[in-house]
């Protein structure tokens, strides 16, 4: 289409969004949330059982009803890997003859169901209780696609201008993204030219400002195990004699992290912070205050790792971290005999600084492991999947400026800049990919909803305002100079 100069109207968006929602989206996402599309790490005959292929189903459906000039909804599929929905909308309102693209991604697979979900609630059963609608996947991250159309749709319908889009949503970012490469690589001719990522899915320190990611974490998750004799032996028999695979196991993971404080002790696992992040570190601390804790369901009278609210944020987005997620060779409390077992193996999952190298901080962590095993016992660490993380280049005056106004518009305050713990595998895929890109790295994960964990819900409010802020940044993205 041919440049104009209208401008976007910011209340004709923020109606429009807020009606899509309230109309089409929740009960999309309603139906969505009662699929349960594990992703395929947590469930070996995805394929057989069929949820990924309904999820793919329903929010295809969605996508291609929608009156956005110009979209095509392409269902993509690779020999043996998951499927991917491929979207292009040509540029509106502007030229778009220099290939210019912004890219925005998530994704729909799901983490398995976890225990402890209230009585009235559970994984696969949709609620929607005051501003929340509580079910597995719906903040993380079945709403993405919808969003992404919906601010499209915003931008063209209310005065708005929006280069070319092309939306990507996997099926495996929580096994880690393995099929995504791939997706990259066999797309890349109708990706195209990228200038601008929108990534829907992240955290948010606070449910009252539009918040953008400036870091995410690498990870590393991978199964230790240790074994030290061919069967089980009744323990007053053996003990004494026998060492337990399960001391032999602590043993070694005091050459990994100081249980006294769980500072990981391999040196690759640790990089100068940069002053920048430090500083903002600082200033999220001031922002939430105590929410920095006190947004996890602690016990009465346990305390966090520091009293610093910095230095938590800090914990939280650039320091290495390991915790415990499984355990195997041991049964469960109401079945376990006087046995000393055979064996004893963890599920461990580190979570590393962005700027580190996941596949040299793996050899370390290999090696340190390994070598001389306690009683000459069989020590083996599995690597089960692994990504770097990512670091945001320097903010663009253009996309600063719109964050700025949007948050102010849609939220009524000034927005916020965080890294974040988790990990998005593609963002180290697309930073290297693209270094001249701008990201806006953004979510609805605030305090309490609790991704992966029991009780997840979607703060419906906050998706709202942050469907109007991108569209916002679609519109100033195509005016930028």
């Amino acid at each position: 289409m041919e440049p104009t100069a209208a401008a976007l109207d910011l209340d004709a968006v923020q109606a429009h969004v807020e009606k899509t929602w309230d109309e089409e989206i929740v009960p999309q996402l309603v139906d969505y949330i009662a699929i349960p599309c594990l992703s395929p790490l947590f469930d070996k005959q995805w394929v057989e059982h069929g949820y990924m292929e309904q999820a793919v189903t329903l929010i295809a459906d969605w996508c291609c009803a929608r009156e956005i000039a110009g979209l095509t909804v392409d269902v993509v599929r690779l020999d043996g890997r998951t499927p991917m929905i491929f979207m292009e909308i040509p540029a509106f309102g502007c030229d778009g003859s220099n290939g210019d693209t912004v890219l925005l991604y998530g994704h729909l697979d799901k983490q398995p169901e976890m225990v402890g979900w209230r009585e009235d609630l559970g994984p696969w059963k949709p609620v929607i209780e005051g501003d929340k609608l509580y079910g597995r996947g719906g903040a993380d991250d079945g709403y993405a696609a919808f969003a992404s159309l919906a601010a499209i749709e915003a931008v063209q319908q209310n005065g708005g201008q929006h280069k070319r889009c092309v939306l990507m949503i996997e099926a495996c970012e929580e096994s880690g993204s393995p099929d995504l490469p791939y997706y990259i690589e066999h797309l890349s001719d109708r990706i195209g030219p990228i200038s601008l990522v929108v990534c829907l899915d992240s955290g948010a320190g606070d449910f009252q400002r539009l918040w953008s990611t400036t870091s995410l974490r690498g990870m590393i998750a991978g199964d230790l195990r240790v074994d030290i004799i061919t069967e089980g032996v009744h323990s007053g028999d053996a003990s004494g004699i026998v060492p337990s695979s399960f001391r032999i196991l602590r043993l070694l993971l005091d050459r990994i992290e100081s249980s006294e404080n769980g500072k990981l002790l391999a040196e690759s696992l640790h990089v100068e912070i940069p002053e920048q992040r430090q500083q903002q570190a600082q200033v999220v601390a001031d922002v939430i205050g105590d929410e920095v804790h006190s947004a996890y369901p602690f016990l009465e009278g346990t305390e966090a790792m520091d009293t610093d609210l910095a230095q938590l944020v800090l914990n939280r987005t650039w320091r290495p971290t390991l915790s415990y997620t499984g355990s195997g060779g041991m049964p469960p409390l109401a079945d376990a005999g006087n046995v000393l077992r055979p064996f004893t193996a963890l599920k461990l999952s580190f979570r590393l600084p962005p700027t580190a190298d996941h596949k040299i901080c793996l050899q370390e962590i290999r090696e340190i492991l390994e070598a001389d095993p306690p009683y000459g016992a069989k020590v083996s660490f599995h690597a089960e999947k692994g990504a770097n993380g990512w670091n945001a280049p320097e903010l663009a005056t253009w996309l600063e400026k719109s964050v700025e106004v949007a948050s102010r518009a849609f939220f009524q305050s000034d927005p916020a800049y965080m890294g974040e713990g988790g990990s998005i595998p593609f963002m180290g895929m697309l930073g290297e990919k693209y270094p001249e890109a701008q990201f806006l790295i953004t979510g609805v994960l605030g305090p309490g909803s609790n991704a992966h964990g029991p009780n997840e819900f979607l703060h419906i409010p906050m998706v709202k305002g942050l469907t109007s802020s991108v569209s916002v940044v679609l519109d100033a993205h195509a005016r930028r100079a």
